[in-house]
């Protein structure tokens, strides 16, 4: 019996998680032509061996066009399958971690340079540019290039990428798929006022801006087998008057929800440069809060969540079924190892490293099943 809720079993779907902690996607920059890399199967594995619930791979392209980067992954041609498929036998090999994977499309904000070389973006013209799609004709920044506003005809190339990208996460043996509708990516640049002013019946109303969003998850919910689980993850605020807000969210999570959405994950922003944020630890628990009020599917807490005790804080006082973390597990892979051994509770390692656990610490390594 688990000490802690942090480290109580749940189910997602038909997938039962072994803890809470759930590892959020991360993008690396460092595929090539949307396949992945031998740093991708170090990356991933390394936090494979975390004994996190679950690990989920990084926002993954359903274009060509749709990648945030040319370094980004994509699952949108056999190439980039097979190169999923080679890293995911590397990783499965060794861990029993289930691996969930993020479908995306950058919208406006693709085309753009790595981060570590300032991620501004490429002309469509200049070397590892090309022209983005949108909502609308409305660049993220003034000064970048605008996008080209998607005609009925994109709308259905763009959700059936994503259904397509589905079948061959499907094939690949994922365990769950989650739907990028945040950080002011296509299907955010959709639900949000500030980026989407179509006249057409995917504009004006709430429901209208939420009609393609919900059109792709339905697609991918058709192909996606029940018993794995389709989450989506939303910013639960523009940070910005006028833009997408609470209210809003709620709104689209009780939409999902009635659709057979099976876990959202609620993060913030991203879909404007001059967003007045207010970033502080927990900073975005509120707005996954109001969605816990507001639905019976688990709902996932993220942002500057990282103490132990934090973490179970949250999940103790009803605010989040499950706890995700970015930027804290980077900077300590390990972070359930030591999250278990503050509490006195376990976690599953490789036999290759249950010599490490501390002198004096109780309980701490379970091994992995052969």
């Amino acid at each position: 019996m688990a000490l802690t809720t942090l480290f109580s079993p749940l189910k997602v779907g038909a997938l039962e998680l072994k803890n809470r902690i759930v590892i959020a996607p991360m993008c690396q920059y460092s595929a090539q032509d949307g396949q992945m890399t031998d740093w991708h199967m170090i990356h991933l594995g390394h936090l494979a061996l975390s004994g996190a619930g679950m690990l989920t791979i990084e926002a993954t392209a359903v274009t060509r066009e749709g990648r945030i980067s040319y370094g980004d992954v994509g699952l949108y041609s056999d190439a980039c399958e097979k190169a999923m498929e080679r890293v995911l036998n590397g990783i499965r090999a060794w861990s029993s971690m289930p691996i969930a994977i993020q479908l995306a499309h950058a919208g406006r904000k693709a085309s753009s340079e790595v981060p570590w070389k300032g991620g501004q973006q490429i002309a469509p013209d200049a070397e590892n540019g090309w022209k983005t799609i949108a909502p609308s004709a409305v660049p993220f920044r003034e000064t970048y290039d605008a996008p080209l506003a998607l005609d009925k005809a994109g709308l259905i190339r763009v959700r059936d990428g994503f259904a397509d990208a589905a079948r061959r996460a499907l094939r690949l043996g994922i365990d769950a798929v989650q739907l990028h509708a945040a950080h002011g990516y296509l299907l955010h640049e959709f639900l949000s006022p500030l980026s989407n002013h179509r006249t057409d019946e995917y504009g004006g109303s709430l429901d209208n801006r939420m009609r393609f969003p919900l059109e792709v998850f339905d697609a991918v919910r058709a192909i996606w087998p029940a018993g794995k689980p389709l989450t989506v993850r939303v910013s639960g605020t523009d940070w910005k008057e006028g833009g997408w807000d609470e209210e809003s969210t709620v709104a689209f999570a009780q939409a999902l929800e009635a659709r057979g959405c099976d876990a959202i994950h609620i993060s913030s922003g991203g879909l404007v440069p001059d967003a007045k944020m207010t970033i502080g630890p927990s900073y975005q628990v509120p707005f996954a809060r109001a969605v816990k009020r507001a639905v019976k599917m688990p709902v996932v807490a993220v942002g500057l969540i990282t103490e132990f005790e934090q973490a179970e804080a949250i999940l103790k006082a009803g605010d989040a079924d499950l706890i995700a973390l970015a930027r804290a597990v980077l900077y300590n892979p390990r972070w359930p190892w030591h999250a278990a051994a503050h509490f006195g509770e376990t976690v599953e390692a490789p036999p290759q490293y249950l010599m490490s656990k501390p002198h004096g610490v109780k309980t701490l390594f379970s091994p992995l099943p052969a």
